[in-house]
């Protein structure tokens, strides 16, 4: 039942497999010293896996309806590195169990919700699907437009995050052109992209406030480290997200509108040589 939208694009999504040790040399507080930032990220952390293998069964669902053969692709690629991001955050949940944060009460509700919206309608999925890759897609962008921003994060977390905002800037269109092959509705995708907006964020705020609440860090000082954090990208990073939010409401909205495949390509290469192009 699809044509491949014409504003797709037709690059490999390849899949890759960095060796990422997450050992004792990760401080507790990884993002430049900084409670606050380190914690927003460990927050998306902790949604990630159970996030992307929902993302994974929401485009998996709809392969039997997808006949153009570059899209049907791209669909099982996007899943095979997806899988790859779930696999890779839940080696660093060992990582924060080590240092002391107890996660686990938190991954067993979130768990539950994974579950519980896994019961809802293929194309309602699939659009929250759309709706999130396209945060992520913004999110990834953001961090590698502002590289030098993570340069006194610890080496590891900056593969990490390096490594999944270039794949989520690779395969950004997937979820949002299987979307718009299948179920075409603008009501639709509006619909699950604000439910995107309330689970992802509601989430992972709720993770960040959780790490804070056990570091035993101030409300003050929370606050301080936020005004930080929010300073050292001059607002950029809110925008960014405000502006992804506005383009995304067009009814011509397309994720390949803003190009950062090839950037982030080369950041990848920076931060981790043997996936240099």
């Amino acid at each position: 039942m699809s044509t491949r939208p014409a504003a797709s694009s037709d690059h490999d999504i390849p899949l890759r497999k960095p060796n990422l040790e997450f050992d004792a040399s990760i401080p507790r507080h990884w993002m430049n010293g900084n409670a606050f930032a380190t914690h927003f990220f460990n927050g998306l952390n902790l949604v990630f896996p159970d996030g992307e293998r929902f993302f994974v069964k929401a485009v998996h669902d709809q392969l039997a309806h997808i006949s153009d053969p570059v899209l049907l692709r791209q669909a099982k690629e996007f899943a095979a590195q997806e899988g790859q991001h779930a696999n890779q955050h839940e080696k660093y949940f060992e990582c924060l169990r080590a240092q002391g944060y107890r996660i686990d009460g938190f991954l067993r509700r979130f768990h539950r919700f994974f579950v519980w919206t896994n019961r809802w309608p293929a194309p309602l999925r699939l659009a929250m699907t759309a709706g999130a890759e396209h945060y992520t897609a913004v999110l990834g962008a953001g961090a590698i437009e502002e590289f030098e921003l993570l340069a006194d994060a610890d080496p590891t977390m900056r593969k990490l995050i390096i490594w999944h905002a270039t794949e989520e800037v690779e395969h950004k269109a997937v979820a949002f052109d299987v979307l718009r092959a299948t179920h075409p509705s603008y009501l639709l995708r509006i619909t699950g992209f604000v439910i995107a907006t309330i689970a992802l964020f509601g989430w992972s705020f709720a993770g960040t406030r959780m790490l804070l609440k056990q570091d035993r860090i101030t409300r003050h000082d929370v606050a301080a480290q936020r005004k930080l954090a929010l300073a050292r990208d001059d607002g950029r990073g809110l925008a960014r997200i405000r502006a992804g939010i506005r383009a995304y409401f067009r009814r011509d909205f397309h994720p390949s509108e803003h190009d950062h495949l090839e950037l982030a390509r080369r950041r990848l290469g920076e931060v981790l040589p043997q996936f240099a192009s």
